[in-house]
This record gives C-alpha cells, sequence and structure tokens, in this order.
C-alpha cells in the first residue's frame, strides 16, 4: 500500500489527518510521531500546491480538506476580522512559496517520549 494505516480505521485516521494538516497550516510547525508526520507531509504539501494555483476548483479541493477553524483574529479601529484556515492558506502561506517547485515542509528528529518511547518529530513549514 502507499499509505501508513497508523492503527486507526479508515475514517479514524482521515479525521486525524486532517486536523495535524490544518494545524500545520495555521501554526507554521506541529509536534507529532515520526510516522505520523511522515504522512501528514504528504496531505501538507498537496494542500499547499492547491493554494499556489489559487483557482476556484482548487479552493473548493482545499475546503473539502481543511477544517473549518479560526486561524487569527485581527482587531482594526472599528472591525474585526476573523481568517479560517483555509483563507490562511490562499492568502498567507501559499504565495510564500510561489517560487519553490515542492518541499514545503521539513520533518525535524527528536528525542522518544517518555511514556511510550515513540520516535518523535517537528513538522515545519520551511
Amino acid at each position: 500500500m502507499a499509505y501508513r494505516k497508523l492503527g486507526r480505521t479508515s475514517a479514524h485516521r482521515k479525521a486525524m489527518l486532517r486536523n495535524l494538516t490544518t494545524d500545520l497550516l495555521v501554526n507554521g510547525k506541529i509536534v507529532t510521531t515520526e510516522t505520523r508526520a511522515k504522512e501528514v507531509r504528504k496531505f501538507a504539501e498537496k494542500m499547499i500546491t492547491l493554494g499556489k494555483k489559487g483557482d476556484l476548483a482548487s479552493r473548493r479541493r482545499a475546503a473539502a480538506f481543511v477544517m473549518d477553524v479560526v486561524a487569527d483574529v485581527k482587531e482594526t479601529e472599528d472591525k474585526v476580522v476573523v481568517q479560517t484556515a483555509l483563507q490562511k492558506l490562499f492568502d498567507d502561506v501559499a504565495p510564500r512559496y510561489a517560487e519553490r517547485n515542492g518541499g514545503y515542509t521539513r520533518i525535524l528528529k527528536m528525542e522518544q517520549r517518555r511514556g511510550d518511547a515513540a520516535k518523535m518529530a517537528v513538522l515545519e513549514l520551511v
């Protein structure tokens, strides 16, 4: 198979990968296990590629995957601007990689987790 099952049912695995990908796009970096990081990397790079295209079809495909969460709240003098994760992907994250042909993420290995000795890693946007 071309993917890792991660010891979960397909629905649970898809939900977990959607959540981790959304968190990565919103926060810029996440700490997770090494195998999860390798799986999330695939989805995050696909979402950034869709963001770089920027057309309506790409926006709809990304909206079907990225969770609908609040990424940022900005207050100006008289109004409050709420930015969702999808808006952040298309407005902030994707334009940073306009000149880059892939390789938008980096995995840095950390020490093992104390409780179960799982290999931990930091997945971050380059």
